[in-house]
């Protein structure tokens, strides 16, 4: 009884220190630009509005640690690309940005904040994008590797075992330009 009891208070005592310990741990908040989505591309690409010379320019942003389905990539594309627009499209967003402020096209690249909520980590974990680690942005790459493992485990999305992608968009695309490529040959060889 004695060791019983001895257990249990040192138990209270370990989760009252983990309770101080954890509530005097600065939650970073995310910081940023202030945005609006004026337009969805597809699963992991937004444009924003901007103002220039009285003119609205929309400007191309890809989510930073994302990959989406290939909009032909049916039905998969389709569905991440219209999560992502009811989430975002003509709402304002906090844009963070990481190590690489642009991509190799001159994009914007970031992380997109709804008060609380993660935008590309909703969008891994709900199933409609795969996590997709690209150095040196790494500032969110474990949470994201986490929510892939949870849509995984969980069958969601994209992870469906009724109805799984086969391919991962890389895959997706290259298969799709070889066949097209194969075409034109082809076409070319019966002229």
């Amino acid at each position: 009884m004695r060791i019983r009891h001895s257990f249990i208070v040192r138990a209270i005592a370990l989760a009252g220190c983990l309770l101080v310990v954890t509530s005097c741990t600065k939650v970073s908040l995310p910081t940023g630009q202030p945005v609006t989505v004026g337009r969805v591309v597809n699963g992991n690409t937004i444009e924003i509005t901007s103002q220039s010379d009285n003119l609205t320019v929309l400007k191309k942003v890809r989510l930073i640690g994302i990959t989406a389905p290939d909009l032909q990539q049916d039905p998969w594309g389709i569905q991440a690309k219209i999560e992502l627009e009811k989430l975002t499209l003509g709402k304002q967003l906090l844009l963070e940005t990481d190590t690489e402020k642009s991509d190799r096209w001159q994009n914007q690249q970031g992380y997109l904040w709804q008060e609380n909520l993660l935008i590309n980590e909703h969008l891994v974990k709900q199933g409609f994008v795969l996590a997709e680690e690209k150095f040196p942005n790494r500032k969110y790459s474990e949470r994201l590797a986490h929510a892939q493992e949870w849509a995984r485990i969980m069958g969601l999305g994209i992870w469906r075992p009724e109805s799984p992608m086969r391919l991962t968009p890389q895959e997706f695309r290259s298969q799709n330009s070889s066949t097209i490529d194969q075409n034109e040959v082809m076409a070319d060889q019966s002229e």
